[in-house]
């Protein structure tokens, strides 16, 4: 800030000598006038007022120089150091006393002011001193206040843009000083009393950002963000401004105050927010009992969060991470302090365990989002991804009809479309057994009510395990940030993004159906580490080194896009399509997952791996061990 420049600067010695000079002065002339206003008799007045004056100012200069009190800083200033200016004030004394010696002007008057000019020089000294000690500390105290409080524009000059400003008046945080405009006619005029900006070049807004001591900016609309990214975003990233965001409605803290936060990679990478019935979606999960499989993963513990203000009956957590279930619970407990919810440690290979959690809580619908979802991990531990996304879907699926569940929303992935590995391709295996009993019960082959639909969809930022926190956390270490490939591309949703078109799919007439989700355009995992980078203020490949490493086994390189005319069909959500796919006899799905989960148990890998490709025949191996399979 402009006042930090003057805050730490030292007044120079010459300063204080030649202040330290005029106040002596001063002094003495003072006792002068004092003198002639009492009317003193002095032998020779004009005689005496020159040699007082000069004695004065010889005797002071000569003191000051000699015990070095320029030297002294004044915002140190000790009690030590005040008898220096008692022993400059008796030299300066005793100078004046000898030149009225010379000059024949000592007399009985001369001597008590002498001894009043002494000590009010003193007094004089030490009361300057105060009084800029006590400036200087309320300065301080004031940049402190200013330091504490950024100077930000808002972007934006509709009506959330004006209510963020008005709400942050006051704020001990930040101090808007303005707002940012495209409209050029509007420049540097006022709207709710503050000035609007426009800025056409990076210049433009580098000047404007250092007569303001500009700190951030503050955007209200991720889709403003997103618009901004490769222009106001990248100027801020370069000057070293925070990025900040105002929270939309529902993310306003539980008191209400308005928490502003800084910008995400995630923001840059958003979409205008998904339109979706929140009604239709209250109406159907409102008094019920909802079960969520694998709750406290990403998407499991987002899904919590959103049914939790949906006035369900009660909420079953099922997972079997102790430590993250721990967290949810006492998050869930804090947030929400009047929602019932049994948190339940358990896996869904292990029957007995789901058979209580359903028998001793008569779930009405299911969100099964339990799942092994990281594909290096699972090509190499390919039993375990079939033991629990196919084997333990089957289970949770059975249990569904086994106790009347009313709808059972399996979530599936991008990866299960023309597999190139073995999470992916179990994930299918998992689609073809629910949708294949789904099918069977309509068709009264398999007694039961359950109606199950499968969502498909791509990456989510920011999930466990996922790439953005893994640059966050090489970013933070100083690098390198590891990329597979430099045209690698994948497919991103936000969380919630995903879990709020999940919900609308579970009110949709889809059941028995696949759902795919419109994820938008494609990202390049480079641009995505780069950008990362920039938001931290570090330049890539220079502060931050960007490190190719190869494809890892069984990955792609450009993900499938899930939502073309040509494979799915229309639903009435123009982001949520039906997928065409090949349709499973149920007695040919049974029969496939009991002999993979035979296979699997039995850890014979070879086996296992030749019988999810015969069942899937588009699973064609990528970059893995398990590509001499498909000769």
């Amino acid at each position: 800030m402009i006042l930090d420049k003057y805050s730490t600067q030292f007044v120079s010695r010459g300063n204080v000598f030649l202040m330290d000079l005029a106040i002596s002065i001063l002094v003495s002339i003072g006792v002068a006038v004092l003198a002639f206003l009492f009317e003193v008799d002095i032998v020779s007045e004009r005689m005496f007022d020159y040699c007082w004056g000069l004695s004065a100012g010889l005797g002071s200069g000569v003191m000051f120089l000699l015990l070095k009190t320029h030297t002294i800083i004044i915002r140190h200033f000790s009690f030590k150091d005040s008898v220096r200016f008692g022993l400059a004030a008796l030299g300066k004394i005793a100078v004046m006393a000898v030149a009225l010696l010379v000059c024949g002007l000592m007399s009985q008057v001369a001597i008590p002011m002498l001894l009043i000019d002494g000590m009010l020089t003193i007094l004089a000294l030490l009361f300057v001193r105060l009084i800029m000690i006590f400036v200087y500390d309320s300065y301080k105290s004031k940049i402190r206040d200013l330091e504490k409080r950024s100077r930000v524009l808002v972007y934006g000059v509709n009506d959330k843009a004006v209510a963020t400003a008005a709400r942050l008046r006051g704020s001990k945080r930040y101090e808007v000083v303005g707002l940012i405009s495209q409209n050029t006619q509007i420049d540097h005029t006022l709207l709710a009393d503050q000035t609007v900006y426009h800025f056409d070049t990076k210049e433009a807004f580098e000047e404007e950002a250092s007569n303001l001591s500009l700190r951030g900016v503050i955007f209200t609309a991720e889709r403003d963000v997103n618009a901004e990214q490769d222009r106001l975003v990248r100027y801020c990233s370069e000057n070293g401004l925070k990025v900040l965001i105002a929270p939309a409605v529902d993310e306003l803290s539980d008191t209400g105050k308005l928490v502003i936060r800084k910008i995400k990679i995630e923001d840059l990478l958003g979409r205008e927010e998904i339109k979706i019935s929140l009604e239709a979606i209250k109406e159907n999960f409102k008094d019920k009992v909802v079960l969520v499989t694998g709750c406290a993963g990403s998407i499991g513990s987002e899904l919590c969060r959103q049914l939790a203000g949906f006035g369900i009956k009660k909420l079953v957590l099922y997972d079997n991470a102790e430590t993250p279930m721990h967290n949810l619970r006492l998050e869930l407990e804090e947030r929400w302090p009047d929602l019932s919810f049994v948190p339940i440690i358990g896996d869904v290979r292990l029957v007995p365990r789901l058979d209580f959690a359903f028998r001793t809580h008569r779930p009405q619908v299911v969100f099964h989002a339990a799942a092994y979802k990281h594909v290096p991990l699972m090509e190499e531990n390919p039993c375990e991804a079939v033991m629990v996304n196919v084997v333990g879907s089957r289970n949770v699926a059975d249990k569904c009809i086994e106790y009347g569940v009313e709808k059972m929303v399996m979530i599936s992935t991008d990866k299960a479309v023309n597999p190139t590995n073995i999470m992916g391709c179990s994930k299918r295996l998992a689609e073809i057994y629910v949708q294949s009993l789904g099918k069977a019960i309509a068709a009264g082959e398999v007694a039961g009510k359950t109606q199950f639909v499968t969502t498909r969809f791509g990456n989510v930022l920011g999930s466990n395990g996922s790439v953005i926190p893994r640059f966050r956390d090489q970013i933070e270490r100083g690098g390198p940030v590891t990329v597979t490939d430099p045209n690698i591309t994948r497919y991103f949703m936000t969380i919630p993004e995903a879990c709020r078109l999940v919900m609308e799919a579970a009110t949709l007439p889809t059941e028995n159906r696949i759902c795919v989700f419109d994820m938008g355009q494609p990202v390049k995992i480079d641009t995505l580490a780069r950008r990362m980078i920039e938001l931290a203020g570090l330049v890539p490949d220079q502060d931050i080194e960007v490190v190719y490493t190869g494809l890892r086994p069984g990955e792609k390189l450009y993900e499938e896009v899930l939502s073309n005319k040509e494979n799915t069909d229309e639903t009435s959500h123009d982001r949520i399509r039906i997928a065409r796919t090949r349709e499973y006899a149920y007695a040919d799905a049974v029969k496939a997952v009991e002999e993979l989960g035979e296979l699997g148990r039995e850890v014979r890998i070879p086996e296992m791996v030749k019988l999810m490709k015969s069942i899937v025949p588009e699973y064609k191996s990528n970059n893995s061990r398990f590509a001499e399979f498909d000769k």
